[in-house]
């Protein structure tokens, strides 16, 4: 389950960064997260920290929620 989600998680930020038609180096320059590590974000090399993962969803019009297991639906 926490792989599907993660995998959920950095599928919608990168479908939400190419719906905006935001490369990642526009990214990086919006959110202050280096492109290198939107990159490997992105390619899901790495586990971004919670704050991290808030400011590159931001400026992308998104966010987080926490929302009881029984109510989550599918991406």
């Amino acid at each position: 389950d926490e792989m599907k989600l993660k995998t959920q998680i950095i599928g919608a930020v990168l479908k939400a960064r190419n719906g905006k038609g935001i490369t990642q180096k526009e990214l990086e320059t919006i959110s202050g997260v280096k492109q290198p590590l939107i990159a490997r974000i992105e390619k899901g090399n790495v586990d971004p920290q919670l704050t991290t993962l808030l400011r590159i969803l931001q400026p992308l019009g998104m966010t987080l929620a926490v929302v009881p297991i029984e109510n989550r639906t599918n991406c």
